[in-house]
């Protein structure tokens, strides 16, 4: 995990491609962000606490004897340089190194000039060697593209241009890339959106141009003063940005000489990617032919799978209604076991990390633990695919202790792992906290969730920031299996790779809001509920909880948002996903539980869904803070209503 952002001053930007209301002035924010260069480092600082730099990007403009003689001048110098240019770029970047034989350091810079911040991993589409960095290889990379300035496509044959190269990654990404050549920079977030990039579009009270992986803590007090009234908010300084690929193009304006940019967003040059953005299942209602298939049938086992129907499982592609569902749940178990294996692939550069370290005593990856369907899915797989001399750490939250609903389940969990797994070592660790207590963390924690502003997403991401530092307690003694018999010791995960169940409700109905659709519109109100969820999962879930997670300096991978995995549910009927006429903890997400049930997992095959949230109980203790109680807190739709200014105090 990394941190990115950039500065640009002294560039008037035409936004008329991007914003709907562009033509007009640009409008005014009704904030104004107080913060320095230091404090936006510190932010980015703790998200990659390996090295952290900086490049800062001179324009400046000859002076022509004709409007065809015009050129613009780049001068790269240190941040620390006090050289004017008429336009300015500050590049910045913190890095969590992992992956590589020998540390990098970011802004990436090579011989032509080009500049690199990068927040991303590459786990396919783009070959990565063992001991690369990715990247170094994406600097490489995106080195050979084109400098076309018409961005339909690449004017120089057998060149990939920027956008081909970008839409051919396989893993979450968010970068910033400036061209020398064309004077263009390139800037985005991979088509799922699972890497935070905040954007800052100038206005009339601040025409400086912004991008950040997060927002400063010290613009915090400006911006928890919303109107509240009929439940529109002023106008946030900071906005995510928008899946997508972006360009800003240089020129020098012939009426008075100042440097403009021209902003335009691209189209995806990936096919695959182009589909997942769409988002459409071909087989969505069951007929009187398929119906009968919707009942899984995974006691055949796999070795019968195999042979009965071992093209159809190997194959991509949408699987005929007619095939029997447990064809269809070995699938998408193969996409997760992959997508799990990528994504816990230890490289070189781990080696320096548990340098003097014991490697029994290495836990180099963690789980976001509830003892939930996802969770245990996960840690199961997990245990498939890491090095069994290693520890797993599976991190769980509570505000209220050893009652909470998520450490009942935890625990029962682990009992069951043990089971599947009984030479693996496991370490379930109890992180407990008190809200009270919490009063600058919560401060800190409106700044990480910013621009969202709910108490919903302040709740959410409190308790992904707690699980995600590690900072707990675990059991240890002679019983492995009996608490009872084992000593409770301080304990802090150095994990630096966290598995995170995001993704899993989205795609196989497991929100209530789905069953309600599904009753209401059947079949097809469900999977238009599911294809929203699913198209704004970008902006509702996952900025946010890259933010919570990586301020710790730890890096949150989402198994279920593979594009490969993402595809694979795709492909698969709707009625095979769930059955949502049979009750919770049985129709909801039935795919997933037929997937536990193969991996030996069938107490968690049962288990109801429960937010984060709601298992943990913070958000039980937040309403009886904010609001006194549950039901005043209920009455006032706590989960929409947007968080008051004294409430940072």
């Amino acid at each position: 995990m990394c941190g990115i952002a950039l500065i640009i001053s002294g560039i008037r930007i035409d936004l008329s491609s991007i914003l709907v209301d562009a033509t007009s002035p640009p409008p005014k924010s009704h904030q104004r962000l107080e913060f320095s260069v230091d404090d936006l480092k510190a932010a980015l600082r703790r998200r990659g606490p390996d090295s952290l730099g900086s490049k800062k990007l001179l324009l400046h403009s000859n002076n022509p004897t004709s409007i065809d003689d015009r050129q613009i001048i780049s001068v790269i110098e240190d941040s620390s340089s006090s050289l004017n240019g008429k336009a300015e770029l500050l590049f910045i970047g913190a890095t969590l190194q992992l992956r590589g034989l020998y540390p990098i350091f970011q802004p990436f810079l090579d011989s032509s000039r080009n500049i690199l911040v990068y927040n991303g991993e590459i786990f396919d589409g783009i070959h990565v060697g063992s001991h690369g960095n990715d990247g170094e290889v994406l600097m490489h990379t995106l080195a050979q593209c084109c400098s076309c300035k018409s961005h339909n496509g690449c004017e120089e044959k057998g060149r990939s241009s920027v956008v081909d190269v970008l839409s051919s990654i396989k893993g979450p990404w968010a970068l910033i890339y400036w061209q020398d050549s064309s004077k263009t920079l390139w800037f985005g977030r991979d088509a799922l959106g699972r890497r935070s990039l905040l954007v800052h579009w100038p206005t009339e009270d601040d025409a400086r141009f912004l991008l950040s992986s997060v927002s400063p803590p010290s613009s915090l007090e400006q911006n928890l003063d919303p109107e509240v009234e009929n439940g529109i908010s002023k106008l946030n300084f900071w906005e995510e940005l928008p899946c997508g690929v972006y360009s800003l193009s240089m020129d020098v304006s012939e009426l008075d000489r100042c440097f403009v940019g021209e902003l335009r967003k691209h189209e995806w040059t990936n096919a695959m990617l182009m589909e997942l953005i769409k988002w459409e299942r071909i087989f969505v209602e069951p007929t009187t032919e398929n119906c009968g298939f919707s009942n899984c049938e995974t006691h055949l086992g796999e070795h019968n799978i195999h042979s009965a129907c071992s093209d159809i499982i190997s194959e991509s592609g949408p699987i005929p209604a007619s095939v029997p569902c447990s064809m269809s749940v070995q699938r998408v178990l193969n996409a997760l076991r992959k997508s799990v294996m990528q994504r816990s692939s230890l490289h070189t550069i781990f080696q320096a990390v548990i340098c003097g370290r014991r490697q029994e005593e290495i836990a180099p990856v963690a789980v976001l633990f509830s003892g939930g369907l996802d969770s245990m899915i996960l840690a199961a797989l997990l245990n498939e695919c890491l090095d069994p001399s290693y520890e797993i750490d599976l991190l769980n939250v509570s505000f209220d202790g050893q009652f909470a609903p998520d450490r009942i389940s935890a625990k029962a969990g682990l009992k069951e792992l043990r089971g599947i797994a009984p030479l693996r070592r496991w370490k379930l660790v109890e992180i407990d906290s008190d809200l009270s207590n919490l009063t600058s963390e919560t401060k800190h924690v409106m700044s990480l969730i910013n621009p969202a502003n709910t108490y919903m997403d302040l709740n959410i991401g409190i308790a992904l920031w707690l699980a995600a530092s590690g900072d707990g307690w675990v059991y240890e003694g002679v019983t492995s299996s009996n608490d009872v018999d084992q000593q409770r010791v301080k304990y802090i995960s150095k994990s630096r790779i966290i598995l995170v169940g995001s993704g899993a409700d989205e795609q196989c109905a497991g929100y209530g809001r789905h069953r309600t659709k599904y009753k209401h519109g059947s079949w097809v109100g469900l999977d238009e509920e599911m294809k929203l969820d699913m198209q704004r999962i970008w902006k509702r879930n996952l900025g946010r909880d890259d933010r919570c997670c990586s301020d710790n300096g730890k890096e949150a991978r989402f198994p279920f948002l593979d594009e490969d995995v993402i595809r694979t549910l795709l492909d698969i009927p709707l009625w095979e996903i769930a059955n949502l006429d049979q009750p919770s903890g049985t129709g909801d997400k039935k795919i997933l539980r037929e997937v536990a049930k193969m991996l030996g997992l069938y107490e968690a095959a049962t288990l109801p869904k429960r937010a984060i949230q709601f298992g943990s109980r913070i958000a039980r203790e937040s309403n009886r803070k904010n609001f006194g109680s549950n039901r005043a807190a209920n009455q006032a739709s706590a989960g929409s209503v947007v968080i008051h200014k004294q409430n940072s105090s």
